[in-house]
Formats: structure tokens, sequence, C-alpha cells
């Protein structure tokens, strides 16, 4: 039967994942804010896949561990080469030196 109903039914987005940038961001945040040294840290998990290199403060691990490891390096490779081609646009060189 078709019942028409009078009550307002809610509508929720999925919440959209964090990027990869973001997560690396916050890890890098909370590590430090915990004295670790976020870049071993990090290094650490990437190259060994253990979650323990990162701390579970602020839920870093558990965000860290939310994305695949080959996209947080996709993110930091990505992230140099911009930053690559941005100084070298700044100095003028126009030629590919890498």
């Amino acid at each position: 039967m078709n019942e028409k109903t009078t009550e307002t039914m809610l509508f929720r987005m999925p919440r959209e994942r964090s990027t990869a940038s973001e997560v690396l961001i916050s890890v890098y945040e909370s590590m430090r804010e915990k004295g670790y040294d976020p870049i071993n840290q990090i290094v650490g998990y990437l190259i060994s896949g253990d979650p323990t290199y990162i701390t579970s403060y602020n839920n870093a691990r558990y965000r860290i561990c939310s994305l695949q490891r080959d996209e947080l390096v996709e993110e930091l490779v990505r992230f140099y080469i911009q930053a690559q081609d941005a100084a070298a646009a700044i100095n003028g060189d126009g030629a590919d030196k890498r």
C-alpha cells in the first residue's frame, strides 16, 4: 500500500573522507605536540606499516590508518614535485634540471 507519512525524513550526506594532505598535517601536529620527531615517525610508519610509530593522541593513529600508505606517499611526492616546479618558476629555471 502507498501510505503517506507526515514525518520529515532526514537526509545525511556521508562525511567525506579526509584528504591525505589533511591527515598528514594533523598527524604531524599531533606528533610534534607529544614531543616526537614527526618526520622520523611518519617515515617509520610509511616504510614498515606499523601504526605504533604514530601516537594515538588526537586520534592521529586512527586517522593515518584510514588511508592506504600509497595514498600518503603519492601526496608527499605530489607536494614535493609541485614545490620544485614552483621554485623553478620563481628562479626562472626554464629547463628541468631534475
